[in-house]
C-alpha cells in the first residue's frame, strides 16, 4: 500500500481498513514524535472519522481519499482547533473549515494532524519560541525547511502518505528539496485558501508534498478549486491532474539557469550545482532538448517584499494578544509603515513582470533551476538572531524560489539525489501560466527514469518508515 493512490485504491478494493491504516499512520507519528512534525494530532477524532469511513466503504461509497490519512500545515484552520501559526496568543479554537480542509472532507480525507511551522511563514525553517521545532528525518540535526517544514518531516518519515503545505517564497518546494519529497507550488488561485481571500496578498498558495509525482496530482486534483470570495479565480483544469502524471510530457525544450534575482545574493553549494546539472543530463537523455538560459528577472524583488511585508502585517495583526519573536514584529513594522504604501504598485508590476520574465517560454516550455543554493540548515542555525541576520542569512539559502510566488505561476520541486553527506538535494521545474500539466508530466517521467520513491531515510525512531 504505497503513498496516498496506494492507500486509497486498496481501501476502495476492501484490501485494507481505514482504523488500521489511521492508527498506523498514529503510531508513527507517536514513534518519531522527536521529529517535532505535528503540533495538534487528533488521534481520537481521526480514529472515529476512520470508523465513519470504514461504514461508508462497506455500503458502496466511492470518494478519491476516502478513510486515507493525510496532514494539514498549521497556518490552516480546521474546526475545533486553534490557527496559532506558530504565535504565541489567546487563540480561540475556530469554527469552520478552511476551504481546502472542506475539500479534503468532500473527498473523504481523514485529516490526523496539524503540522509544525515557523511564526507566520517568515522563514526556512519551522521552528518558533513557542510550538517547537521540526528535525529532518535523514538527519534530525538538521531542519526539514520551511515554513511547511512539520509537513516534509511528516511525509519523509512515513507518518501519513501525503500532507499540504503553503507556499509564499517556497515554503513548499524547500521543505520538499531538503526531505526528498515532490511538492508542487501550483498556480496562483488554483487552490482557494478561504477564509484568506488574497493570502499574502497573492503570493501564498496552497498545495501537496507527496513522495510521489502521482500522489502529490491527485492531492492536488482535491484541492483544486476556488471560493466565490477569492481574489484570484481559475476555470477548471482541463484534465485531472493525475491524468498527467500518467502520461509522456513528450519533447520539451528545458532552459537550465543557476542565475538569482537581481540584488539576491546566494552562493550555490557545488554538490547542488553537480546534482542539477546530472539532472539536465538525464533530461537530455529522456530526448529533451535542454540547454543554458536565464529568466530576465528585472525588478522582481519590487512586487515581493511589499506583498510580503504587509501580509505578515495583517496576519499578526488579526491575533488576540500575539507574542511574536522581535524578527517577526520587525517584519510586521515594515510591512505597516513601508509595505502597505507600496502594495499598490507592487501589484500593478504584475503584467510587465509577466511580460518581461515570461519571455523564457518563448523559446523554452519549462526552467530548470537549483531548489535552494545551500544545504539543509543546522536546526537552531537561527536561535536568538535579529531580523537582519535570519533575513540574510535564509536569503542567502534560498534565493531560488521566491521569484515564482511574485509571478503567480506553478513550480514543482523533485527530489535530485543526496549530497556526500546524505542529506537530500532538490531541483525546480518552473512553468509559465496555469501550466502545471507540462510540470506533472515531465517531473513523473523523470521519476520513473530515477526511481526517488525508493530513496528514503533509513529509521524513525528505529522503526522503518516505509509505507
Amino acid at each position: 500500500m504505497e503513498g496516498l493512490t496506494g492507500q486509497a485504491e486498496a481501501l476502495a478494493k476492501g484490501e485494507a481498513a481505514s482504523v488500521d491504516l489511521v492508527q498506523r499512520s498514529l503510531d508513527r507519528i507517536e514513534a518519531g514524535k522527536e521529529l517535532g512534525a505535528f503540533r495538534v494530532v487528533r488521534a481520537e477524532a481521526a480514529l472515529a472519522e476512520a470508523r465513519e469511513a470504514d461504514r461508508r466503504l462497506k455500503d458502496g461509497e466511492r470518494l478519491p481519499l476516502l478513510g486515507v490519512p493525510v496532514a494539514i500545515k498549521d497556518d490552516t484552520d480546521l474546526a475545533g482547533e486553534t490557527t496559532p501559526f506558530a504565535v504565541i496568543g489567546d487563540h480561540k479554537p475556530v469554527s469552520q473549515d478552511a476551504e481546502l480542509v472542506r475539500r479534503l472532507r468532500a473527498a473523504g480525507a481523514v485529516i490526523v494532524g496539524k503540522t509544525t511551522t515557523c511564526e507566520i511563514g517568515l522563514w526556512p525553517f519551522s521552528e518558533s519560541p513557542g510550538f517547537g521545532r521540526a528535525r529532518n528525518p535523514w538527519n534530525p540535526d538538521y531542519t526539514p525547511g520551511g515554513s511547511s517544514g512539520g509537513s516534509a518531516a511528516a511525509v519523509a518519515a512515513g507518518m501519513v502518505p501525503a500532507a499540504v503545505g503553503s507556499d509564499g517564497a517556497g515554503s513548499i518546494r524547500i521543505p520538499a528539496a531538503w526531505t526528498g519529497l515532490v511538492g508542487i507550488k501550483p498556480q496562483r488561485g488554483r487552490v482557494s485558501g478561504f477564509p484568506h481571500t488574497d493570502p499574502f496578498n497573492g503570493i501564498t498558495v496552497w498545495g501537496p508534498l507527496a513522495r510521489s509525482v502521482e500522489d502529490a496530482a491527485l492531492l492536488l486534483d482535491v484541492l483544486t478549486g476556488s471560493h466565490p470570495e477569492d481574489v484570484y479565480q481559475l476555470d477548471p483544469p482541463r484534465a485531472p491532474f493525475v491524468e498527467s502524471a500518467r502520461k509522456e510530457p513528450g519533447r520539451l525544450r528545458i532552459a537550465i539557469s543557476f542565475r538569482t534575482a537581481f540584488g539576491v545574493s546566494g552562493k550555490l553549494d557545488p554538490e547542488i550545482r553537480l546534482a542539477v546539472q546530472r539532472l539536465a543530463r538525464r533530461l537530455t537523455d529522456l530526448g529533451h532538448k535542454v540547454f543554458p538560459a536565464d529568466p530576465d528577472y528585472g525588478l522582481v524583488a519590487l512586487g515581493l517584499v511589499p506583498r510580503g511585508t504587509s501580509g505578515v502585517a495583517d496576519w499578526l495583526d488579526s491575533m488576540p494578544n500575539p507574542v511574536p519573536e522581535p524578527r517577526t514584529e520587525v517584519e510586521a513594522k515594515l510591512g505597516r509603515l513601508v509595505g502597505k504604501r507600496l502594495l499598490p504598485l507592487a501589484k500593478r508590476m504584475d503584467p510587465y513582470l509577466h511580460k518581461k520574465v515570461g519571455r523564457i517560454f518563448q523559446y523554452a516550455d519549462v526552467v530548470l533551476t537549483p531548489t535552494t543554493a545551500q544545504l539543509p540548515l543546522k536546526v537552531g542555525a537561527f536561535d536568538g538572531a535579529g531580523y537582519q541576520r535570519t533575513q540574510s542569512g535564509v536569503a542567502a539559502a534560498c534565493p531560488y524560489a521566491w521569484t515564482w510566488n511574485v509571478l503567480g505561476w506553478p513550480g514543482v520541486n523533485v527530489p535530485a539525489g543526496l549530497s556526500s553527506s546524505g542529506l537530500p538535494i532538490g531541483a525546480q521545474l518552473l512553468g509559465h501560466d496555469s501550466d502545471e500539466a507540462t510540470l506533472i508530466s515531465l517531473a513523473a517521467q523523470l521519476e520513473r527514469a530515477e526511481g526517488w520513491t525508493y530513496r528514503r531515510p533509513e529509521s524513525v525512531a528505529g522503526a522503518p518508515v516505509s509505507q
